[in-house]
């Protein structure tokens, strides 16, 4: 009975709304910006129950005010980040519960791309913010290299079949790049192909499962052979350690 439903917005942001497709109560993750949000929820008559936020970014957090103004709804943000109109602090091992969805979503700590970056999942859906990416993951703003490859490392061990959803339409350009770090993967190119006929009809790339994140996505794949050798190749050095892998080619990330 539960739908997830992706709202543009923004430049390349997603706005994730979880609705409950018999009640029409709705969660919301990120919402970036209220106008569009709010237009939808009168059109469609959802009932809004609660608001989720992954990190502190403007980019995530700018439609808050303007929600809770008209809805009276619990806001959980992270405990390590300070996010203006928050009523519940979580961190990891904390549960949300959400019994208008029939749902619970387990909090993992993933700092990196924030301080205090965190993930909302379950065993079928995991809401990553701007930590992981669909074929990517996010800049180290606030975070090292260790961490943030740590961080990277607990969605690993989440079941395969997990849906990722992330906060940013980028797939098509970290797919361009996982390509160049592993000419030879195939699942690269063929996903690429994917995800670029998808964009050409104006279609979401996400979710994606973590299975083909971990056959794709070079960020995941820092103890596999080719993307050693390929980091090492760039850096020019012998690399021995996964998150000194991580640091290499998120520095070309930066600069591809």
């Amino acid at each position: 009975m539960l739908e997830i439903i992706p709202l543009p917005a923004l430049k390349d942001n997603y706005i994730w709304l979880l609705k409950n497709k018999a009640s029409s109560h709705v969660a919301i993750v990120d919402p970036s910006e209220a106008t569009s949000l709010l237009n939808m929820i009168e059109t469609e008559g959802l009932i809004p129950v609660a608001i989720m936020i992954t990190h502190h970014h403007w980019d995530h957090v700018g439609g808050i005010a303007e929600i809770t103004a008209k809805y009276d709804i619990p806001v959980y943000t992270p405990k390590k980040e300070s996010v203006e109109g928050s009523t519940n602090l979580v961190g990891e091992g904390d549960i949300v519960s959400l019994p208008e969805l029939d749902l619970e979503l387990n909090i993992l700590d993933v700092p990196g791309h924030t301080s205090g970056a965190i993930a909302y999942y379950n065993e079928e859906m995991v809401f990553s913010g701007d930590t992981l990416f669909t074929a990517g993951c996010g800049r180290m703003f606030e975070g090292t290299p260790p961490q943030m490859h740590a961080s990277l490392s607990k969605f690993k061990t989440l079941p395969d079949d997990t849906l990722l959803y992330c906060g940013h339409e980028y797939t098509v350009s970290n797919l361009k790049f996982a390509a160049t770090v592993e000419p030879e993967n195939k699942a690269v190119q063929e996903r690429l192909l994917k995800a670029k006929r998808l964009r050409e009809q104006n279609q979401p790339t996400i979710p994606a499962t973590l299975a083909i994140e971990k056959e794709t996505n070079p960020f995941l794949r820092c103890e596999k052979t080719n993307v050693i050798d390929a980091a090492n190749q760039h850096t020019g050095k012998i690399l021995e350690k996964a998150h000194e892998v991580f640091a290499a080619i998120r520095g070309w990330k930066d600069s591809f």
